[in-house]
């Protein structure tokens, strides 16, 4: 009988034990399980998953210069062998090892002639980022946004009249699939054209807007650029397709993209422009700059000019590139002109910008010459120059002072310059993440501001149309 009790008491301490294990097991199960859901409640990576695609200029690599908050640092990039894959991942090593700021960026890289299927097949990512032959550009939007990716481009979105029936296709695309497709306007972050556009809605300083004629605009815009240039601390190396307008677009449809989106934001900041009724285009004309065989070799690290390239030869060693173009055009009954003009190098030894705004107190001007030191300088020149005026400027610039701490005014022979503090001066290549936190922000809110889509319509149409009106010049 005692040795009975003795195993039963043994046997209900085991039991006991047991149960105090299993106890144990199931708290923790119940840990791990809630654990788990709150993992599934906060994701462990970034929200947002970049994917570049063929990227045959060096603005794709731009949008990376620098990190963003809510962007995984794992890139996904598929392209064609070759060069131009190559040249982006230099640029991309080099912001990561840079000494100042460095990044962290990792590409995953493919390479073949099916990366465009792959990339849509794999789906490695969430938002497109396109910079590259513009030949191909609309096609890959419409393809991205098919497949459930949010597109950010470049510009130009497209270079033909037809891409344009295309461009509009796929903004109805994304609208109906709730998604973004954005492209890169860095023009709007620079602080000159910023402070044009906010003086030039004070009545008191500027006045109204001007009409203009076609021979004396109310708006004209000149943007002067070089083949031959420093990006990032190096000399660009340009693909040989940069060449060959059919793939790179004329100037008249490339650069204007910028000039073009500047007066529409300028001249009627955050309104809807519709390009069936607000947007008639007056004239336009196009003209070649002439790239000798030793300046391709330069600028493309190429020993020869391609075969596809012979025909735009106009004799065995010069090339004549249709970079150049012009489009004077109306905006809502206001006569605009705007014009991008190409050299192989220049005195200022890079982009300069030109910006005319008229009203009826005041002309507002960009200018980027020898007399500025080739830094861009904004000017407010008045109609009638007098102490009633100086009064109502002085008094009214204490808004734009109080906005951006630091701007001042400086006295000149035709009216006033204005002055900025060095932090708020910027050069082009930090605008790329500027524009980037904007459209990452547009993608938190799930929408962009109702008039971005319309305006970007209206832009496209403007060059495009301009372009079928400058070849019919022929």
């Amino acid at each position: 009988m005692k040795r009975w009790l003795n195993e039963t008491i043994i046997l209900t301490d085991k039991m006991k034990r047991v149960e105090s294990i299993l106890l144990v097991i199931i708290v923790l199960m119940v840990s791990c399980h809630s654990a788990n859901k709150n993992a599934e409640a906060v994701p462990t990576s970034k929200q947002v998953k970049l994917v570049t695609l063929d990227p045959g200029h060096f603005h794709a690599a731009l949008v990376q210069k620098t990190m963003y908050d809510d962007v995984d640092s794992v890139v996904h990039v598929y392209a064609p062998e070759g060069n131009d894959i190559k040249l982006h991942l230099d640029r991309i090593n080099g912001y990561n090892t840079r000494k100042d700021s460095p990044t962290h960026w990792k590409e995953v890289v493919y390479t073949g002639p099916d990366f465009l299927e792959k990339m849509l097949a794999e789906k490695e990512g969430n938002v497109v980022v396109l910079a590259g032959n513009n030949k191909k550009k609309t096609e890959y939007i419409l393809k991205a946004l098919e497949e459930g990716f949010n597109v950010l481009a470049d510009k130009p979105m497209v270079i033909t009249a037809a891409d344009f029936e295309l461009l509009k296709k796929a903004f109805a695309l994304a609208k109906e699939k709730r998604l973004l497709l954005y492209d890169i306007m860095t023009e709007r972050f620079e602080i000159n054209s910023i402070l044009q556009r906010d003086i030039a809605m004070i009545p008191e300083i500027f006045g109204t807007l001007e009409t203009g004629t076609a021979s004396n605009p109310a708006i004209e815009m000149v943007s002067d650029h070089c083949f031959y240039k420093f990006v990032s601390g190096n000399v660009v190396t340009r693909p040989d397709w940069f060449f060959d307008a059919s793939q790179q677009g004329e100037g008249i449809v490339d650069v204007t993209t910028h000039l073009v989106d500047l007066v529409q934001w300028e001249a009627f900041p955050e309104q809807v422009i519709d390009f069936t009724k607000d947007v008639s285009v007056v004239d336009a004309k196009r003209w070649p700059t002439n790239i000798s065989a030793t300046q391709f070799k330069t600028i493309t690290r190429l020993d020869a000019i391609p075969p596809f390239l012979k025909t735009n030869l106009t004799n065995d060693t010069t090339l004549a590139v249709y970079s150049n173009g012009e489009i004077n055009y109306t905006l809502r009954g206001t006569h605009a002109k705007v014009t991008v003009q190409w050299n192989y190098t220049n005195e200022a030894g890079g982009d300069t910008h030109y910006s005319m705004m008229r009203g009826s107190k005041a002309t507002l001007v960009i200018r980027q010459a020898r007399s500025e030191n080739y830094k861009p300088v904004l000017y407010i020149e008045p109609i009638k120059n007098g102490a009633a005026y100086q009064t109502a400027l002085e008094e009214q610039f204490k808004k734009v002072s109080a906005k951006f701490p630091g701007v001042g005014l400086y006295k000149t022979a035709n009216g006033w310059s204005v002055k900025l503090p060095d932090n708020l001066v910027e050069g082009h290549e930090a605008h790329f993440g500027r524009v980037t936190n904007h459209f990452l922000q547009y993608l938190k809110n799930g929408n962009m501001p109702a008039w971005e889509v319309p305006n970007m319509l209206a832009k496209y149409y403007t060059t495009t149309k301009a372009l079928e009106i400058a070849l019919k010049k022929k």
